[in-house]
């Protein structure tokens, strides 16, 4: 069985999801601290063709508090209606724009208070509206060591779901060996995205990795479950 772990991040580029999509049960790693100026409360976005970002707030706590017990700020509530003022306002031309807006506010809208919850709603409507049915769950529930750090804390993860393969996004090549996680009875895979380039708004050059807000606005649905198997593993 094949597994997958990352901490949950605000509306994430399309490998992320195709990370979802090639594993049979994904792990939002929400037990660990949470890490400053990451992707768990901002993401990146397209305003007149310029490449912005947008954060959504979180209320002040300990940087030493995991990500599971962090809370949205209370200006939360005006925060959403501003960011989807702006997504209207700056992507109401896009090729899937009706359809694609009224899936992000539904995303938008989860009632959920905490950070990790309310990113695991947002990515579980996401989705189903990509016809992915890969379960989705949160490692603060699952009966793990949580003494182990690091490489041993994900095989760990990944031996209590039964999984004997963990899969990577390409950047963890720089993290992991293969023969820490064989010698353990885990094979290590790494996924390289290999989405082809769309037309972007307002935009001469195409600036790749956004947050899946933009490809979800400049490409039909059929399109971007299409885009969702366009990567290897290694």
């Amino acid at each position: 069985m094949k597994v997958a772990i990352m901490q949950p991040y605000l509306f994430p580029y399309i490998g992320y999801f195709q990370l979802i999509g090639a594993v049979d049960q994904f792990v939002i790693h929400d037990d660990v601290q949470w890490i400053k100026g990451g992707w768990i409360n901002r993401n990146r976005w397209l305003i007149n063709g310029d490449v912005q970002y947008f954060t959504f707030p979180i209320a002040k706590a300990s940087s030493l508090l995991p990500i599971n017990s962090r809370t949205w700020a209370d200006s939360f509530d005006r925060e959403k209606k501003r960011f989807l003022g702006r997504l209207s306002s700056s992507y109401r031309k896009s090729a899937n724009f009706p359809e694609a807006f009224r899936l992000i506010e539904q995303c938008v809208n989860c009632q959920q208070e905490g950070v990790s919850r309310y990113i695991q709603c947002t990515l579980e409507i996401i989705c189903r509206y990509l016809c992915c049915e890969t379960p989705i769950l949160v490692s603060s529930e699952l009966d793990k060591n949580n003494a182990l750090k690091g490489a041993d804390r994900v095989i760990n993860i990944v031996k209590t779901l039964g999984g004997d393969i963990y899969i990577n996004p390409i950047g963890g090549v720089q993290l992991y060996d293969k023969d820490d996680f064989a010698v353990k009875g885990v094979g290590l895979t790494f996924l390289q995205s290999t989405a082809r380039n769309y037309a972007q708004l307002m935009s001469a050059e195409f600036h790749d990795n956004l947050s899946i807000v933009d490809v979800l606005m400049s490409n039909s649905q059929e399109a971007v479950i299409e885009m969702m198997n366009q990567y290897t593993l290694t």
